[in-house]
């Protein structure tokens, strides 16, 4: 029953792969901050951990595309259930959520035209 469950659960599409590994390459290589479980990362750290979660919720059959990623992965502790932040410079903090969602629509503006 198990193997059945497994043979059936949905799989990362290509174009959200690339979609998030923009995203994760994007928050590592900027000079943003990353809030968890009472502390700041670096964006490299936060890239680590995110992809760590990405490769769990893909092994698991829990995610399909970028917006569940961001739900899944990139909202909140699945320990803590605390939050994420991100921090940039000259910009307001905000819910990771907010911050990753906006680049998402970013890359897909920019791959639009």
């Amino acid at each position: 029953m198990l193997a059945a469950a497994a043979a059936h659960a949905a799989e990362l599409s290509s174009s959200a792969k690339t979609e998030i590994d923009a995203l994760l390459n994007r928050l590592e290589t900027s000079k943003c901050q990353f809030y968890r479980n009472g502390s700041w990362h670096s964006g490299s750290e936060a890239r680590d951990h995110l992809q760590m979660k990405l490769e769990y919720l893909v092994e698991k059959g829990l995610i399909t595309d970028s917006e569940e990623f961001i739900e899944g992965a990139g909202t909140k502790s699945s320990i803590s259930g605390q939050p994420y932040k991100v921090r940039c410079p000259n910009q307001t903090e905000q819910p990771s959520a907010v911050w990753l969602g906006s680049e998402l629509r970013k890359l897909r503006q920019k791959d639009s035209k």
